[in-house]
Formats: structure tokens, sequence, C-alpha cells
């Protein structure tokens, strides 16, 4: 089915039967933030660079691509006034490569604020990453109840109006792809209006267990559920997110039959399939990056800190990375054997993230503290156990990957953590990695990891022991299952495999 080549020309045969899929279709995609970001010049004029994020990324080859429009919040400054400006109409991104059309949804701040800041995070990202203490938070009080009704449903609703918007606009059916947790109501509002469009929608995180969806007032989780069971196709990145999903229909709506063999399930006459999609990266893409002269400058400045072997992470500094634990193990390994103090190095790369929200201000302070604990403990004048990087630089990130012996990623939960497909790829040490079974990368890179349950402490650092005394040839056989999944498994076959499932529902 695959027709790949070598070098930029890798995709030609996919993409010519993508475009016959959507050619008689008018295909719309939709998440909160959009694959253009635009800012203010000097001269007050706004000027378009790509945009940044998940989602965004994943869809890149799509958007470099194929003709389309792309639904998406007007974010900062530059987006307000280029939404201002456009009246309502789509207008053509700006960005070089781009074939698709913007249409932006333009919040009043306030709203904005309460749908972002109370619901989608903390609210919905603490849940769905097992990151409530359930005596004590979350709190649902008048404040949230007034951010889900006057922030969380009207963003999803103008996110809807616009989507019929533009599907209204052409005679083609419509087929409307809608991505990740700040859109779950979007899809049942525009099925109301739109009941012949294709409908996928696609979540990046993990869904988690009932017990955990409890937590939510019924109101809320059943509007969730009943909204994505109106989607034709709903998409999820592990078989775990699959089967909750299921259940959780099963018990919070009436009327809901599940085939739990088919991953069906169904409403009155409307069936919807529920799919595993493992998000992937572009190992082309990513190869071309390493090799440039920014990433090998980034990389001699590296090599200086290294020892005889290294530790490395890349993480953004929230609490669902469990961060702490992962320096715990670290110590009480250099505590059992104390012939790796001064030769074996950890360097973490982490990202300063929601730095607004009191859980994740905390969470920094702990991770601080433990590095510092650390570096006193087993430091000396000549050597620092930890070195850190706190700063947001996807080009010294890709550095780390080629120059690390170990990669310890050990999230509570995490719905995919794309490093543990882009660092073996690029790393040429035949570095191991040591995962959470809990991460969603884990069901693929299984065969050639080791495995972590993320409390576990004292197995982490029996990991990290094992994994920095591993034989040669160990290493290499696990880098080589890692790197062959990856590329097999890589983004054209994420989109691929989507797609072929939508033109089936064609």
């Amino acid at each position: 089915m695959r027709e790949f080549l070598s070098g930029p020309q890798s995709y030609l045969g996919l993409l010519d039967r993508w475009k016959d899929v959507f050619k008689d279709r008018e295909l719309i995609v939709a998440s909160n933030r959009g694959p253009v970001e635009y800012q203010q010049s000097g001269e007050g004029k706004a000027q378009a660079r790509r945009g940044s994020g998940g989602v965004v990324t994943a869809l890149n080859i799509l958007t470099n691509n194929l003709e389309f429009t792309w639904v998406a919040s007007a974010m900062g400054e530059g987006d307000r006034k280029v939404a201002q400006q456009s009246e309502g109409s789509s207008i053509k991104s700006e960005v070089p490569g781009h074939k698709i059309s913007l249409r932006y949804v333009l919040t009043p701040r306030r709203v904005y604020h309460k749908f972002y800041n109370v619901i989608c995070n903390p609210l919905l990202w603490f849940l769905q990453h097992s990151m409530w203490s359930s005596p004590y938070t979350p709190n649902i009080d008048d404040t949230v109840y007034d951010a889900w009704n006057n922030g969380y449903v009207s963003v999803n609703q103008s996110f809807a109006e616009i989507i019929i918007d533009e599907a209204k606009k052409s005679e083609k059916q419509a087929c409307i792809l809608i991505h990740d947790y700040h859109l779950y109501l979007t899809a049942g509002m525009v099925r109301k209006s739109l009941p012949d469009a294709i409908i996928q929608y696609f979540l990046h995180i993990p869904w988690p267990g009932i017990g955990d969806w409890h937590m939510l007032p019924r109101s809320m989780r059943d509007a969730i559920c009943g909204s994505l069971v109106s989607a034709d196709i709903v998409g999820f990145q592990t078989k775990r997110d699959a089967m909750s999903f299921l259940q959780c229909c099963e018990t919070f709506l009436d009327g809901c039959a599940v085939d739990y063999e088919e991953y069906t399930l169904q409403i009155n006459d409307h069936k919807t399939h529920i799919k595993i999609y493992p998000l992937s990266i572009d190992t082309n893409e990513l190869k071309a990056m390493a090799n440039t002269p920014r990433a090998e400058a980034a990389e001699s400045i590296l090599r200086p800190l290294l020892s005889q072997k290294n530790i490395v992470r890349i993480d953004r500094v929230e609490p669902s990375k469990n961060i702490v634990r992962g320096f715990r193990a670290y110590s009480l390994m250099l505590s059992r054997s104390p012939d790796m103090i001064g030769h074996v190095k950890f360097l973490a790369f982490l990202v300063p993230s929601r730095s607004h929200i009191k859980q994740y201000q905390r969470y920094m302070q702990e991770v601080e503290q433990i590095i510092s604990e650390v570096n006193e403990k087993f430091g000396t004048d000549e050597w620092k156990p930890i070195e850190v990087f706190y700063e947001n630089n996807y080009t010294q990130a890709i550095a780390a990957m080629k120059l690390y012996d170990v990669l310890l990623v050990n999230p509570i939960i995490d719905g995919m953590n794309l490093v543990t497909k882009e660092a073996p790829i690029v790393n040429y040490n035949d570095g191991v990695l040591i995962i959470s079974d809990t991460a969603g990368a884990y069901s693929q890179l299984k065969d050639g990891t080791w495995a972590v349950s993320p409390s576990d402490v004292e197995g982490t650092a029996r990991a990290l022991y094992q994994a920095v005394t591993a034989s040669k040839e160990d290493r290499s056989k696990w880098a080589n299952i890692l790197k062959d999944k990856v590329e097999q498994e890589d983004i054209a076959n994420w989109i691929d495999r989507q797609i072929d499932d939508i033109s089936a529902m064609l």
C-alpha cells in the first residue's frame, strides 16, 4: 500500500492517494492551536510564521500538500488582528509551503481564560493524566461551573459555528477532522447542523478509566461522551485509551450499545468506530534537522559536559512527567554504586510549562530542590552529577538525543511521548531507552526497552544501573529494534491509516 522513496520525495505515492480521497470533499481541520502564528512587526503589520504544537507538527505533511481549511483559536495579538480584519472570511496562509486557508475563532479574552485556564488546564488535563488527589482535589465549585458554561461550551460553540459556515459554503460533502481535548463538544454541535458530514475526532492525550471521569459532574462527563459518539470515527493513541472510552460510554450514556470485539458503539441509528492511531514522527525531517549546522553547533557545546556514560531526559516541567522520581532513582543508583560517581552523568533538558498554574510552580520548586540535593551530595569541584538546561530549545534537545547512552522517560502517564521515537532515530551511541509502561509509546516500543512503573523508584534505579552496564551487543540489538519500529510506523503511516478509515466511510 505504501510507496516510499528516499529523501524529500518519500511521500509522493501516498500524497496522490490522499488527494484523490479528498478531491470531491470539503476538508476542514479544527484544533485549538493552529498552523500559523501572526506576530506584530515594529510597524504594526502582522507577520506570519509556522505554528507550533503537537497537532500542527503531526499534520505538517497535509498542510504543505493539500488544500483545505484549518479552524483554530486566535491566540496572540497578531492572530486577533488578522481575525478582525478577515471579517469572518477564510484567508490564505502566508507561510511558505502552505496550501491551506485559515479561519480564526475570535474569543473574548475573559471567555478564553475560562475555557483554557480553568477547564482545559488544569481540570481536564489533570484528570486525564491522573494528577488529582481524590480526597482533596479537584473541588468543583461555582467558578468551575461558570467556566464550563461560559468558557468551554462557548468556545466549542464558536468553533462549531465556523466549521458549519465553512462546510455550507461548498456543495461538496464535508469531511471534518477535530483534534484534542479542547474541542470535546464540537463534534456533537456540528453533527446537529451537518447530519451527512464525515466527522473524525482524534485525542492526543490519555483517556482514563471510569473512576477518574466520576470526578467530573455528570452533566460535564455525559456531554463530553455524548458529543464524541456523534462522530463517525474516534481515534485514540493506545488500546488502553480506546477500551476506557468504550467502558465510559457504556456506563455513562443511556442506550449506548458497545461491541468490544469490533470496537464500535451505537446509539439509535448512529454507529461510531473506535480506532487506535499511535502518533509518530517524520523520520526524514528529523534526520535532516539533526545534521544541520545549528544541531552540530549545539552538539559541540554539550560534548565537553559529558562523562563516560550519560543519562538524558527531555521533558516539560509538569507533574505528569515524574521528573522528581527520576532524579531520586539516579541518586539511589549512585549511592549503591559509588564507582559510578564521576563517571555517569545526568543531563536534563527541561522546558518550563504553564508557570501561571500553582501546581506547576510547586512542582518546579520540587524539581530544583532534588537537583540541588543530588549535586550537593555527589558533586565535586570537577564534576556535577546533574547538568540541567531550563529552556525551550528543540535544536539543543536534538543534539542531546544524539549523545545519550541512556534515555529516561518515566511519566505518570502520557498520550504518546514522541521523544521516545525521536531519540532512537538520531542517536548514534546505541542508547538504551527506559520507559514507563504507562507511556503511550510503550506498547509499540516495548521489545526494545527497559520498562518501569512510574512510582517505582527502586525499580527505576535498578533499570538505570542495568542500562548503564549493558553489553554492547544488547545495546545494539535494542537500538535496532527501536529504529526499525519507528521507521515502519512513522507519521505518514499514522496519517495513512486514518485516511484509509475515512475513505471507507465515503
